[in-house]
Order: structure tokens, then sequence, then C-alpha cells
């Protein structure tokens, strides 16, 4: 994989791989490089989210002055 995906554009590409790996009428050669893919586009999509959470974190701990342990208590 060597486009840089927005997690958009990431999440659609998974949708399509997901979807031609169900129809099953790939060949073994072409599934084996889109499950590949697949994985590569799950841990892209799962960093992005991940950034994200943090920087929501940031700025709710910035604006309000709410920390993660105020939700734990």
């Amino acid at each position: 994989m060597n486009k840089e995906y927005t997690f958009e554009q990431a999440l659609a590409r998974l949708e399509e791989i997901v979807k031609g790996l169900e129809n099953g009428s790939l060949p073994l050669d072409k599934s084996i490089e889109l499950f590949e893919e697949g994985n590569a586009l799950v841990k892209l999509c799962t960093q992005k989210l991940d950034a994200a959470e943090q920087k929501v974190r940031i700025l709710t701990e910035t604006a309000v002055g709410i920390t993660e342990e105020d939700f734990n208590a």
C-alpha cells in the first residue's frame, strides 16, 4: 500500500476489499493480496482513530479543564 489514504478513503477501500473477498470469485493469489492490503488498511484506520481520540482528549482537557480521571471517578 503505497498511497496515503485519509480515514474515509481507507475505510471505503476496505469496504471494496471485503466485498471482493466475500464474492469468492477471485483467484487465490489476488485474494491473498487483497487480504494483506485490507490488514494494512485496518491498521491505518486504527492509527487514525487513535490519533483523533487523543486530539479530542487534549482539546477537551485544554478547553474545559476536564481530565480523563474526572470520567473514571
